[in-house]
């Protein structure tokens, strides 16, 4: 792309030059000139007051995709068992579509696993697509990207979202270069514009700094991957929906490994995004010692310890228990934050929950502007109080106290 300037048409009014992040625009003789270190980023031409300043550049043109209609979920399943991510998808599609007047599909490949299917239907889907073959049984990344990639340009889904689990991560990029489509990795949040009808996917950029909103609209479908315990399950018993079987046949090529046997490691991690309570500590909590009264608190309120990234890298607690965008995302029915200040990045993966508690010396943190409540003052004083009236009070451990 070429960039001038129509002399006759500017005033020199160097609005241009403070525009251009490369410095590539000087006033000389009372005009705006272009210099050799132009990138063509076109700051200038949308700063210019007199659009005096012109370009070659021929707008990429929107293709047709009025033939796209649906949104997907791709049911991520184990041992007949479907991860809760693709119910929390489900919801959030049903959202989607609603607003563009679609049907939503799960997508379930596998073996010997069409049992799932009502389960599915009830979370949300209109239809099931079934994909049954013993060579589905365990997760293969090449065969589930062909099923995948057979079904899509078939039936031409407009939306395909799937969870950003460790099978999500690794099918879902195979999948959408089989099919020449972006993908947005690692969602928080999803929306429809209202003007074009296409799909806002918000995540984590630049380290967590800043929340982008990614749009694809020069291919279908619009891929994304979004991370657990972000959406909502739904669930309505009287659903009725449709099971379509797919009949596959896995191309032998396809399938670069056999699976001789199973294993799995038995490990005590931990599943916040389904945690009903969680006791958090940030900086303020000061140790690993420290988080011992955490534990109790969450003992006697029946719920988890979690915490900010900065005590994972003290190593006072492990990486599982991390909360946040480097994290994991949850939605407990009560949250107390203890110690914590509250950086964007750290809300964003408890913002969702039902009711936050914020316990902090600092009466400006900002954790408190999310807060349903705020203790101000020393955790190291307020937390012992805490577990003392609610053992007074014959807190059960196996069941949330009430707040």
């Amino acid at each position: 792309m070429t960039v001038w300037v129509e002399i006759d048409l500017c005033d020199g009014c160097g609005i241009c030059v403070r525009a251009c992040p490369y410095e590539a625009m000087e006033i000389k003789d009372g005009k705006s000139l272009v210099l050799d270190r132009c990138t063509s980023c076109g700051a200038c031409i949308d700063a210019c007051r007199q659009t005096a300043i012109l370009n070659d550049f021929e707008p990429r043109k929107i293709p047709d995709f009025t033939g796209w209609k649906g949104v997907w979920v791709f049911s991520e399943q184990r041992d007949g068992k479907l991860s809760r991510v693709s119910l929390e998808l489900l919801g959030k599609a049903r959202e989607l579509a609603q607003k563009l007047g679609h049907e939503v599909s799960a997508v379930l490949p596998g073996w010997e696993v069409s049992g799932l299917c009502g389960e599915l239907i009830k979370h949300g889907a209109d239809n099931v697509f079934l994909a049954e073959h013993p060579d589905l049984k365990y997760y293969d990344t090449i065969a589930y990207a062909s099923v995948l990639e057979k079904m899509i340009k078939k039936y031409r889904p407009n939306i395909f979202l799937m969870g950003a689990t460790p099978l999500g991560r690794d099918l879902a990029p195979r999948a959408s270069r089989r099919v020449c489509t972006g993908l947005t990795a690692d969602c928080t949040e999803l929306e429809i514009d209202p003007e074009e009808g296409i799909l806002l996917q918000t995540r984590p950029a630049f380290g967590g700094n800043i929340m982008a909103t990614i749009v694809n609209r020069y291919s279908r479908p619009q891929m994304a991957t979004v991370r657990p315990g972000v959406m909502e399950i739904v669930f309505d018993r009287t659903r009725e929906g449709k099971v379509i079987s797919w009949k596959i046949d896995v191309p032998e090529k396809a399938l670069r490994t056999e699976i001789i046997e199973f294993f799995r490691e038995e490990r005590n991690k931990v599943n916040l995004s389904e945690a009903k309570v969680i006791v958090a500590g940030g900086r303020g909590v000061e140790s690993a010692a420290g988080f011992d009264m955490l534990r109790e608190l969450a003992r006697v309120m029946g719920g988890e310890v979690a915490g900010t990234r900065v005590t994972v890298e003290e190593g006072w607690i492990p990486a599982e228990n991390q909360v946040g965008q480097t994290g994991q995302s949850v939605r407990p029915d009560i949250y107390v934050a203890c110690g914590i200040s509250g950086a964007v990045q750290h809300r964003a993966g408890m913002i969702n929950s039902r009711y936050v508690i914020a316990i902090n010396k600092d009466p400006g943190a900002p954790i408190f502007k999310v807060a349903d409540w705020g203790i101000v003052g020393d955790l190291h004083e307020m937390v012992p109080e805490m577990i003392r009236q609610l053992k007074m009070g014959g807190a059960s451990p196996k069941e949330p106290a009430g707040v």
